[in-house]
């Protein structure tokens, strides 16, 4: 996806009834759905049936199973409250009647309160970073594994990494990932988009994070990964035009699960949201 717009476009859903949406898949090179994409995509039926002065400020998803490619989406949302100041939704994703993902989101008035949150960490300004494809031009990286690490991501995407990045399998690294990250295209769309846009974002990274401990074990034979569930909470108002630093880690691993989180800054030092998520590391018998 060169254009923002091919992005929004495939988060954007088409309406069959009042509660009940449509969508379909990029076409990933791993050949499954790409869980950002249901995470997007549910949030936006979600938003379909909210009144528009409420925003979300937490959701949480399970995947239940993978989803496939070749089939079309279909989200059922449920009313499951609408108070003075919260609204809350259930979504369940469909494929040939089946479920294969569901969501809890709430929605709130935006309301004055008080405040406070972490110091933003001092990163190298991505100014003076090269974007993740860049690095590993740089290292000279197998012409098949750079193709098949640039087809994961929406090219009007850039990420810039704080630390070296590498496709390696054989060095271990700290359980910690940091990167900016902008839309190389104008964003000027209301907070709703920028959530469902950054929903989707959010996904890069987190099960990632969780393997780097890991990589000379993991990389001794044919392991499985996939996430088991997402959460995201949203903070403050931002923009994707500008630049935003992610900064993830992972406090634990264990019986094949990789546990992971992040936060998201905007350029001023603002917390704009945290995310967190469990993912299957399954080592598979040769």
């Amino acid at each position: 996806m060169k254009y923002i717009q091919e992005l929004i476009d495939l988060i954007t859903l088409e309406k069959k009834s009042k509660n009940t949406f449509e969508g379909q898949n990029f076409q990933t090179s791993w050949g499954r759905v790409f869980g950002g994409q249901v995470l997007a995509q549910a949030l936006h039926a979600a938003y379909q049936t909210v009144p528009k002065d409420r925003f979300a400020h937490s959701l949480h998803g399970y995947f239940i199973l993978g989803g496939n490619l070749d089939l079309p989406i279909t989200y059922e949302v449920d009313i499951i409250r609408d108070g003075k100041s919260f609204t809350t939704r259930r979504v369940v994703a469909f494929q040939e009647g089946r479920a294969i993902f569901n969501m809890s989101a709430s929605f709130q008035l935006v309301q004055s309160g008080v405040d406070h949150q972490f110091s933003m960490p001092n990163y190298i300004p991505p100014e003076k970073l090269l974007s993740d494809l860049e690095q590993l031009e740089v290292q000279n990286t197998d012409p098949e594994a750079y193709n098949r690490f640039k087809k994961i991501k929406p090219e009007v995407i850039e990420f810039r990494p704080v630390e070296k990045l590498t496709l390696r399998d054989d060095v271990d690294a700290p359980a910690e990932s940091n990167y900016w990250f902008r839309s190389k295209e104008s964003t000027p769309f209301g907070l709703d988009l920028q959530h469902q846009l950054l929903a989707y974002i959010s996904d890069y990274g987190l099960l990632r994070t969780a393997t780097l401990p890991h990589k000379k074990e993991l990389g001794q034979g044919p392991t499985f990964y996939t996430s088991i569930d997402h959460a995201i909470w949203f903070h403050r108002p931002f923009s994707l035009e500008e630049w935003m630093p992610y900064a993830m880690d992972s406090p634990s691993a264990s019986c094949s699960r990789g546990f992971s989180r992040g936060t998201i800054f905007d350029r001023e030092g603002l917390l704009v949201a945290s995310t967190a998520q469990e993912g299957l590391i399954r080592q598979l018998s040769q």
